[in-house]
């Protein structure tokens, strides 16, 4: 595939004619542009729809392992230069392992360090992004220096130093989520230059056809010049083992019959002591092999702080043995110990209640889709919750099962139960059935799904509210006993796209049944229109939460 790539034009400031210097292990789309002084390090992945002009600032340099994804633009100004990690001036300098997310803008002067992420349409303008800090989406950084390791939460406008140097540090689930995504990027690097090489895709058409004639089992093997084939494993299995290895991680695998999977009643398979992807991808073919019909996973193992950083099943019993392409790093699941393959035998997230039961099947019975969220403590607050795999099924215990996975890959982490309904496309029921204290049941008394919208698309019976989603409760709970003064604000639709909130009020309350009830009332009296929670410092004057609790 062809790589769209012109030199600098001829301007008042700049005749060099300078052309891009691309690593030819580098992948970039021909649906992307790269104008003038633009150096791409190895193992890069330039997406479709990307704009990388090095025309009027100049130069940029993107190190290795790094991905630009769709919509991405890096531009930069005549005037203006960072410091590289190499001590000399760019435009603009981005690390090596650096995720640059869909719609992002880097404006130089700009300097994004290593293992960095730039979340969805975010931008860094006349800034320096220090290494390993994650910014999350629609965030704006500006005239400022982010130290190293700093998280900057969605939404957020950092213009001043003050700012940047009050941010929280990234926790270690963010680091594990950004090593997840360059992994996932490494891995679409690899496919698409397979897809342009007719050789490899050939050998792959060759093995689906065989395989679809023999048994049916998907099976082929990548092939690329000092690439491990696999007769067995998928292309996705290989380029996780491939990425573990080379982050340092050792390798782990387990193996669960149908009847204990639900109980998460996972056993080791033979520890893998392994140096090359080679050895990994024999090891792991051996573990399939000798537990053919049983779940068997694999996992990898941060040998320095002990924990887990990826968790994904490659064998189910019917015999699939390919990764999902979607694989996703669970969080930190501090109640299993550390042995020399991974983890002991974990006890499983436990039965679920006949609550929560209940709520599932009448959900079924209605027609309804179910799905699943999960959160930390820290993100709690917030209410940033995260989508667990999705749900595509009508059994009751099939969903059953995919809900006691989901709390098995979050431990310690909340994790609630979603009511969708497709054709209205919204919810009809939030269900907290998990929290980080370990209990794990429905968070309020089994009601009907509701029949008719809800306020604030939560589940309408909660043990303290009538109209307020759990979630919410656990806030102003929190808010209350950390101090915090409560409010609420309100928009129509009409100035919701600008932004002029007007306050409902101040809240003068002393338990959580209390704010609830001043709330309500807010709801009732700006039906039709958005409202949020405020939650504020009264020591620092500033506040510590937005959430919106009710749409049009």
């Amino acid at each position: 595939m062809a790589v769209r790539s012109t030199a600098a034009p001829p301007t008042p400031w700049s005749k060099s004619l300078a052309e891009p210097k691309i690593h030819e292990s580098a992948f970039v789309h021909s649906f992307s542009n790269i104008i003038g002084d633009v150096f791409v390090g190895a193992n890069v992945i330039v997406a479709p729809g990307t704009s990388i002009r090095a025309d009027e600032g100049t130069p940029f340099h993107i190190s290795e392992n790094t991905n630009i994804q769709d919509g991405v633009v890096i531009h930069g100004l005549e005037q203006g230069r960072v410091i590289g990690d190499d001590q000399n001036e760019y435009s603009v300098w981005i690390g090596s392992n650096a995720s640059i997310t869909h719609m992002a803008l880097i404006h130089g002067p700009a300097y994004v360090g290593d293992n960095c992420f730039i979340g969805f349409r975010s931008t860094v303008f006349n800034a320096r992004v220090g290494a390993g800090c994650i910014v999350m989406m629609h965030a704006l950084i500006q005239d400022v220096e982010i130290p190293p390791g700093k998280y900057v939460a969605s939404g957020a406008i950092i213009t001043t130093q003050q700012q940047a140097d009050r941010l929280p540090d990234v926790q270690g689930q963010d680091k594990q989520f950004a090593h997840h995504v360059v992994g996932i990027n490494q891995a679409l690097r690899s496919g698409y230059l397979c897809a342009a090489d007719s050789k490899c895709i050939n050998t792959i058409r060759n093995e689906l056809t065989k395989s679809y004639t023999s048994n049916g089992v998907i099976e082929f093997e990548f092939e690329r010049s000092n690439d491990v084939a696999s007769s067995s494993l998928g292309t996705e299995t290989v380029e996780q083992v491939r990425y573990l290895l080379e982050q340092g991680y050792k390798i782990g695998t387990e193996h669960v019959d149908q009847r204990r999977f639900r109980t998460g009643s996972w056993q080791s398979c033979t520890p893998i002591q392994a140096r090359s992807v080679g050895e990994a991808i024999a090891a792991l073919e051996n573990c399939l092999s000798d537990h053919s019909g049983d779940y068997v996973r694999l996992f990898g193992i941060d040998p320095k702080g002990k924990r887990r950083v990826l968790e994904t099943i490659i064998q189910r019993p019917d015999g699939v043995v390919q990764a999902p392409t979607n694989f996703k790093a669970p969080s930190h699941q501090g109640n299993k110990s550390y042995n020399g393959n991974g983890y002991s035998n974990g006890s499983g997230s436990g039965q679920l209640s006949a609550e929560t039961i209940n709520q599932v099947q009448q959900l079924l019975a209605g027609g309804y889709r179910i799905g699943t969220e999960h959160v930390d403590e820290r993100r709690f607050r917030t209410g940033s919750w995260q989508s667990c795999q999705p749900i595509e099924t009508t059994s009751t215990k099939e969903v059953i099962t995919a809900l006691e996975e989901c709390m098995e890959n979050h431990q310690g982490e909340y994790v609630r139960l979603i009511g969708i309904d497709p054709k209205a496309k919204r919810r009809v029921l939030e269900s907290i059935i998990q929290r980080p204290n370990g209990s794990v049941g429905s968070s309020g008394a089994s009601k009907p799904v509701a029949s008719t919208p809800v306020a604030n698309s939560s589940a309408r019976a909660t043990a303290t509210s009538t109209s307020l989603g759990s979630e919410v409760i656990e806030q102003l709970q929190q808010l209350i006993n950390s101090g915090y003064r409560i409010s609420a604000e309100h928009v129509d639709q009409r100035r919701f796209r600008t932004g002029s909130w007007s306050s409902c009020g101040q809240i003068e309350a002393n338990s959580a049944r209390q704010a609830a009830a001043a709330l309500e009332g807010y709801l009732n009296e700006y039906q039709g229109e958005y409202v949020r929670l405020i939650g504020i410092d009264p020591k620092a004057k500033r506040r510590v939460l937005e959430t919106i609790i009710q749409r049009p």
